[in-house]
């Protein structure tokens, strides 16, 4: 079948039989003309994180051919804080290889992901997408290596009343229907979102279960495939869309917020990296972890604090990051360690061919092809403002390759125990703690706002929003002041539940 061919399960990319990434206006003019296309949506970012909308009626394939040649005029000031009313008009460009048939309407509707630019027909350096690709254009210019990242998107979806087949709190991790209710929703995204491109390694239901009130809220995790960084940016803004719609066509809440109960398991947004390098995963070297994976480590920990500024950016963020809620609380790094802000999975190394040990039948023919080697910071949720943040790790990747002591920064800060064991107090005291509301965040990205401003990857303006919105919370102590009032703690979940 062509998609095998070449890659690409997007329906677009099918049907034109080519990969996204070569995909041409003409290409996409073909496809709307040959497939009866009606509508043609164009999606960018606004400043809350979501994807906006703007629709047009296709009349003609002289307007089509305009429309993907020039884009279309913007209220900027509407989309983004730090555009200025009194020159507000950007231009939103589209990205042809974003193309993908939109499942969710009632006419043939193609959606297409765009970019902002000015008036001088430049892109606008303050713009999340165009921030995000300036801090990989630097990241690649200045050490040789790219980024490839992928999100574990957890969620939790609110049904309306009780299940005829209950799970035990917190004991819902991989279970199977008919005790996972919102299997089904889970499949049906899996397969929407592999339909328009986004690239999908698994899914399965996650630890969260709740029954409270007559309603039953059930976790799950849709894990996508490592990408290049903007790509992946991308993937994960349409699969939020996604959830949500499907969530709404099927009568049910979905959400990704930090916390949904006092208690019981928060949504992480638990986001792998790894370096490459002329096509190689350099993350690991004869076997091991490389250094340049232990000094991309050292960068995450050292912009850790700060890195809650674009990944945490709301009051019940902290609500998640306490201990014993496989939630980091401490800078440092380990293992397969969960309790680790930087955790370093399995990744196939120094390993037999286990499916022939499992299949006796099999004598050969199961090599492990390694490779998938990756890092994982666990502290981002839901709330991340999605092309900040990968920036934001982009740019700590190019600090930690630069830092004369990455190697010691990271040699220095891991651990090889559950640090909130008992007995394990005084590794505890040792290590950094992570910001503990917005307005410390805000504070950390002041602190270190240096090195995101560096070759001009975020501008200045980008640095002050940040942390003005940060600071309008007034969050410092909120969560000591609510500990044990369920009534409070309620409302402020409450208040936040559909983030962003």
């Amino acid at each position: 079948m062509a998609h095998l061919a070449n890659g690409n399960d997007n329906e677009v990319g099918v049907f034109l039989d080519k990969p996204a990434t070569e995909i041409t206006k003409e290409d996409l003019i073909r496809y709307v003309k040959e497939n009866g296309i009606q509508f043609v949506h164009f999606r960018h970012v606004g400043g809350d994180g979501r994807l906006k909308t703007l629709s047009f009626v296709v009349t003609s394939e002289a307007a089509l051919d305009r429309l993907l040649s020039e884009g279309e005029r913007v209220d900027g000031s509407s989309l983004l804080p730090y555009v200025d009313p009194s020159s507000s008009d950007l231009y939103v460009v589209p990205r042809y290889k974003t193309a993908f048939r939109n499942p969710f309407t009632p006419f043939p509707t193609m959606d297409i992901l765009c970019s902002y630019y000015t008036g001088e027909g430049e892109r606008l350096a303050a713009a999340p997408e165009n921030v995000l690709h300036r801090a990989h254009e630097v990241l690649t210019r200045e050490t040789g290596f790219t980024l490839d990242t992928l999100g574990e998107l957890e969620y939790y979806v609110i049904f309306p009343d009780s299940h005829l087949y209950p799970v035990k709190p917190q004991k819902g991790y991989h279970e199977s229907a008919p005790f996972c209710r919102g299997e089904k929703h889970r499949i049906e995204a899996m397969r929407a979102l592999v339909r328009a491109g986004v690239k999908v390694k698994y899914s399965h239901s996650e630890v969260g279960n709740i029954c409270e009130g007559g309603r039953e809220m059930e976790q799950h995790e849709i894990e996508l495939s490592p990408v290049p960084l903007e790509e992946s940016a991308d993937q994960l803004l349409v699969s939020m869309w996604m959830l949500r719609m499907l969530g709404r066509n099927e009568g049910v809440t979905v959400t990704l917020a930090p916390k949904i109960v006092p208690g019981h398991a928060g949504n992480g947004l638990h986001i792998h990296s790894r370096l490459m390098q002329d096509g190689r995963n350099a993350m690991i070297e004869n076997g091991e972890l490389s250094d340049a994976a232990r000094r991309v480590i050292a960068g995450y920990l050292t912009l850790a604090p700060s890195l809650t500024a674009f990944g945490n950016t709301v009051p019940t963020s902290y609500l998640r990051l306490v201990p014993h809620q496989e939630a980091p609380t401490h800078v440092c790094w380990g293992d397969r360690n969960r309790s680790a802000l930087i955790r370093v999975p399995l990744g196939w190394l120094n390993i037999k061919e286990m499916a022939c040990d499992a299949n006796p039948q099999q004598l050969s023919g199961c090599p492990v092809q390694g490779g998938s080697q990756t890092v994982e910071i666990r502290s981002p949720d839901g709330s991340a403002n999605i092309y900040l943040l990968l920036a934001g790790l982009a740019v700590a990747a190019r600090h930690g390759l630069q830092m004369a002591d990455a190697l010691d920064i990271a040699a220095n800060q891991h651990i090889g125990v559950n640090i909130f064991a008992e007995g394990q107090e005084s590794i505890r005291d040792s290590l950094p703690h992570l910001p503990a509301s917005c307005v410390q965040s805000a504070a950390a990205l002041l602190e270190q706002r240096a090195i995101y401003e560096k070759d001009g990857v975020f501008p200045a303006v980008v640095v002050e929003q940040t942390v003005a919105r940060l600071k309008r919370y007034h969050d410092e102590g909120l969560i000591e002041r609510v500990s044990g009032n369920y009534e409070e703690l309620s409302k402020l979940i409450d208040e936040y539940l559909l983030v962003p």
